[in-house]
């Protein structure tokens, strides 16, 4: 399987104040299978973490929003942070980069407060879906069947609600980018 995943490319969509913990857990997950991950944001450079109650490192950014395609990837991932999703969800360009993963039938893994930029695509309805506490009544207004569970798995989209779940998340994250391996080794 190793062999096929390396020709797999994700996409890790952030700004300044993602939970650091659900971006370095997702990307170091796919990493060790061998996925090529790129860090999709706002600006060039670096953006910076936040780790619990303070801010966080920083990571580097590998393409600007403007300049990401969506036909480049086979699966987006969302950490959280309420910084972060409050700042992607309000600018275009991120939220028809998620739109375009939805209408392409690609996977997208939200954690946490990522379930906001979901509802900014208009495509959440009758989805079913798990967050932070916080954002559930928003989901709900969005048309989401929204639980209380780890991760939960509609279609392709994988959500799940902090940090604590992120073992799990990843896990279906993985399993969810490997069922869209081709049949044929010949891509």
């Amino acid at each position: 399987m190793e062999k096929q995943l390396n020709k797999r490319r994700v996409a890790v969509m952030a700004t300044d104040g993602f939970e650091q913990s659900e971006f370095k857990k997702p990307i170091k997950a796919l990493k060790k299978e061998g996925i090529l991950v790129d860090v999709i944001s706002l600006k060039e450079g670096k953006i910076k973490g936040w780790k619990e109650t303070k801010w966080g490192d920083k990571f580097k950014v590998d393409v600007i929003i403007d300049n990401a395609h969506s036909t480049d990837y086979d699966m987006l991932v969302l950490p959280g942070g309420v910084m972060n999703t409050d700042t992607l969800r309000t600018n275009e360009s991120a939220v028809k980069f998620v739109s375009d993963f939805f209408e392409q039938g690609k996977p997208i893994a939200a954690i946490c407060h990522a379930g906001s930029i979901l509802i900014e695509t208009g495509l959440l309805k009758g989805k079913k879906m798990t967050s932070y506490k916080s954002i559930k009544t928003d989901l709900i207004n969005a048309g989401v069947n929204w639980v209380d569970e780890e991760v939960v798995v509609d279609d392709k989209l994988i959500t799940s609600r902090s940090p604590k779940d992120l073992r799990v998340f990843c896990k279906k994250m993985i399993e969810e980018i490997s069922q869209r391996i081709p049949v044929s080794l010949n891509e």
